[in-house]
């Protein structure tokens, strides 16, 4: 008989009671060092204090309107992103796959009002990750969560991540956008080579297309910076981020330019509970708090030391572990062991970690994490290498 909860998660035995800092608390008393941080949602943390009470504050004068008002938390997160990125103008939904939706329709609505209505098709890159709804799986085009859903949506083209040979080769008369993740999160921490943004870049330029960055998992300081590209300082037309920037309230956001917004107008598009005041309120205060003198200097900071650690880690079982990836507090590190048992033994021991594609063990602190969480971790980490080991 199926459950009251449709089955379509693989769920672990832990029953969650409440969270506090880089901390969770089951049910049954266990304690969990949480670095999945709710699959890089919860940055600030389990509990946040300024994020709880300005939820707070909002929920007790208003929750929800809908788009035929004007939102004051909307406007003011809007410019707020603004003036912190690439971007002229933001719309807000719920979901990071809802950005990414919008993101393809602006950027196809661009082509079709610049006078380039044969261009629709989309490239986008093998590994990739944008969402489950029909639109997003077929611009990241696994087959695996494709399968059983009948002919994927048309307009989609794939190539090598990183290849610059293959992008180029594969645009043509229809094609409209180019579509990346800078650091690819769930295709398994793969973070694009150095110079491969700067070539999209002049690639999109030169063909007359959209260049999309998908920042949902590794925007919103996740890389010691707001956003992953600007590592790299080459800016796209359309970015979607979503997880961080509500710390665990549903909000997600797409940024573009004026020039590549040209088509949105009244009637293109909409979302009935995107932007809703309470959502606003998160947004607001997880900004607050990021931009705060010091804070990415913190992620920065926190990110080598992890990194240091998990490098000396990964030598220290050459039989267990391949390759250390990632940026800042998106790290994976590549097995040889099965990724999976491994994770499955960390958290029987109190630490909570993520797998991802080729195999990785997937580690995503909250953006908070001391040094202290990070030698509980190793030690966790340590602990269960040795007794695999052995």
């Amino acid at each position: 008989m199926i459950p009251a909860v449709m089955p379509t998660y693989g769920r672990w035995d832990v029953e969650v009671d409440r969270g506090e800092g880089p901390y969770l608390y089951a049910t049954d008393g266990r304690k969990f060092l949480d670095f999945t941080s709710g699959i890089a949602v919860t940055g600030l943390g389990h509990g946040h204090r300024h994020v709880v009470a300005a939820l707070c504050e909002q929920a007790n004068r208003l929750w929800h309107t809908s788009n035929l008002f004007r939102i004051p938390g909307q406007e003011e997160l809007a410019q707020r992103l603004v003036d912190n990125s690439f971007a002229d103008t933001v719309f807000f939904g719920n979901s990071g796959a809802e950005a990414c939706e919008l993101a393809i329709k602006i950027a196809r609505k661009y082509q079709s009002e610049t006078g380039h209505s044969e261009r629709y098709r989309v490239i986008g890159c093998h590994g990739s990750f944008h969402g489950r709804t029909f639109a997003t799986l077929a611009a990241a085009g696994n087959e695996a969560y494709l399968k059983g859903f009948g002919p994927p949506m048309e307009g989609f083209d794939h190539v090598a991540f990183g290849n610059l040979n293959e992008m180029r080769a594969a645009v043509g008369k229809e094609t409209a956008a180019i579509m990346v993740e800078p650091i690819q999160g769930e295709g398994g921490v793969r973070a694009a080579p150095e110079g491969y943004l700067r070539g999209l870049r002049d690639i999109a330029d030169e063909f007359g297309l959209a260049l999309i960055y998908d920042e949902v998992q590794c925007g919103m300081g996740r890389t010691g910076k707001l956003f992953a590209h600007e590592w790299e300082g080459v800016a796209p037309d359309i970015m979607t981020i979503a997880k961080a920037l509500g710390n665990g309230f549903p909000v997600g956001a797409c940024l573009a330019t004026e020039r590549a917004a040209v088509g949105m107008v009244a009637g293109t598009h909409g979302s009935t509970f995107g932007g809703n005041p309470l959502a606003m309120a998160a947004g607001n205060a997880v900004l607050d708090m990021m931009l705060e003198p010091g804070f990415f200097e913190h992620v920065g900071a926190t990110g080598q030391l992890l990194r240091g650690r998990l490098e000396t880690f990964v030598r220290s079982y050459p039989k267990l572990f391949a390759e250390l990836r990632g940026s800042g507090l998106l790290l994976g590190i590549r097995c040889i062991i099965p990724a999976a048992d491994f994770v499955t033994k960390l958290r029987a021991h109190g630490l909570l970690t993520l797998t991802a594609g080729e195999n990785v063990l997937r580690i995503l602190p909250p953006l908070i994490v001391g040094e202290r969480e990070i030698d509980e971790a190793l030690d966790v980490m340590n602990k269960v290498a040795r007794e695999w080991r052995a």
